[in-house]
């Protein structure tokens, strides 16, 4: 370790502070272009020790657990930077990313993201022998920091906070930490753990018990098994409900996923066949078959059945299909791909790469890329460019406020 004096000249791709020095460049959380900062070094990381001179961009983070000269929660990385340059920077790390590919598309303006619109958060949990920590890790550590407050999170999960407690402690034994994802739903809060040892009949009882006698508990599954579920949780994709199964994906913020599903059907306008791939429980799907017969493919089976089942039950729509298929293994063909007008895709962080290989093969007039990783959104994107789609448009989303991780929307059509 080494004490060394350096001046800050960009945000890194994480939110970090970038100083570039003789022996490299430097990486520095908390700290902002502009910025002379005093450190200490381990390799290419840097710890603030004393600010010499401070950024006109810097302000008071806003929530309690964040000061990084504590013990610092690290859920957020960005409260320190003021609004605006903080919107240009999630914008901008879409517009690197395009251009480290060559792509120069018209980037619009960052779909802002409030505090408490969080609808989905996963806490990590682990009891210790004086007490049971509930809150999120510290910056690349497995130390959990306990939270009695998040101003990301909505106000139908911090409100309920000691009642997540209570049934997180009744899952908690001595061996080891677990995840828990709590859904705000319209019935109540789904609560999904993840990474616990087999529960014996002892934690069974303890986790009936406690949500019994709680108000406002949905259901609480662990590994993926239903344990209790007083009510069945209900989402609401664009006036469809649905009942997603534990632990399903479901974009983390409703404001966002209402944009997103906007640009999604203003761009499919009135195509008459889509196909809706990684359709998850049918975010996309049920709002595009208000208009349009909809193929929707999901490699999850649940959450294809809850799509299936809300399509079913909804008056209304148009016909909808669904498919269950690994589209990372088994693309649709650009002979399949034939049949459908346009085409939505939101895949996870991978990206879809196989299936837009096939894509840019076939002859489908309008596509909508989803995603939440910059780098292999361009990557794809690419590909459909070189295969004669142009890029109208890519909106940034920002549902992951103060963190670097940003979503897209992009626009193509041939």
């Amino acid at each position: 370790m080494s004490t060394q004096t350096v001046t800050i000249d960009r945000l890194g791709a994480l939110g970090h502070g970038i100083a570039h020095t003789s022996e490299g460049p430097v990486y520095v959380p908390h700290a902002l272009p502009g910025e002379t900062v005093a450190i200490a070094r381990h390799g290419s990381q840097g710890t603030v020790i004393s600010t010499a001179k401070t950024s006109t961009d810097r302000v008071a983070p806003t929530c309690r657990h964040y000061d990084p000269d504590r013990d610092a929660c690290g859920g957020c990385s960005l409260q320190h930077l003021a609004e605006l340059p903080y919107r240009d920077f999630k914008r901008e790390l879409v517009v690197a990313a395009l251009a480290a590919k060559g792509l120069t598309p018209e980037v619009g303006p960052l779909v802002a993201c409030g505090p408490g619109q969080r609808r989905r958060t996963v806490f990590s949990v682990r009891r210790t022998e004086k007490e049971l920590l509930l809150g999120f890790n510290r910056a690349e550590t497995n130390h959990i920091v306990s939270i009695e407050d998040c101003p990301v999170a909505s106000p139908g999960i911090m409100d309920r906070l000691e009642q997540i407690r209570r049934v997180a402690a009744a899952l908690a034994s001595a061996a080891g930490a677990f995840r828990l994802a709590v859904l705000e739903t319209l019935t109540g809060l789904d609560l999904a753990a993840d990474g616990l040892k087999p529960l014996g009949d002892k934690q069974r009882r303890g986790v009936v018990e406690a949500v019994l006698a709680l108000r406002g508990i949905a259901r609480v599954s662990a590994n993926g098994e239903i344990l209790v579920e007083p009510q069945k949780p209900v989402v609401d994709f664009g006036g469809v409900l649905v009942s997603p199964p534990p632990g399903a994906f479901m974009q983390a913020t409703k404001e966002a996923e209402d944009a997103m599903a906007a640009l999604v059907l203003a761009h499919t306008g009135k195509a008459k066949r889509v196909l809706d791939l990684f359709a998850g429980s049918g975010t996309f799907a049920l709002r595009l078959a208000r208009t349009a017969r909809v193929h929707a493919v999901e490699g999850e089976e649940k959450s294809l059945k809850a799509l299936d089942q809300a399509a079913r039950n909804t008056q209304g729509l148009k016909p909808v299909s669904v498919e269950k298929r690994d589209l990372f293994r088994r693309p649709l063909t650009a002979q399949e791909l034939k049949a459908f007008d346009a085409v939505v895709f939101d895949p996870p962080r991978a990206g879809a790469e196989a299936q837009v290989r096939e894509l840019a093969r076939s002859g489908v007039k309008k596509v909508v890329a989803v995603s939440c990783n910059p780098l292999t959104l361009a990557r794809d994107l690419r590909l459909l460019a070189d295969g004669g789609y142009g890029i109208r448009t890519v909106v940034p989303v920002d549902q992951f406020l103060w963190s670097p991780h940003v979503e897209a929307v992009a626009l193509l059509e041939r």
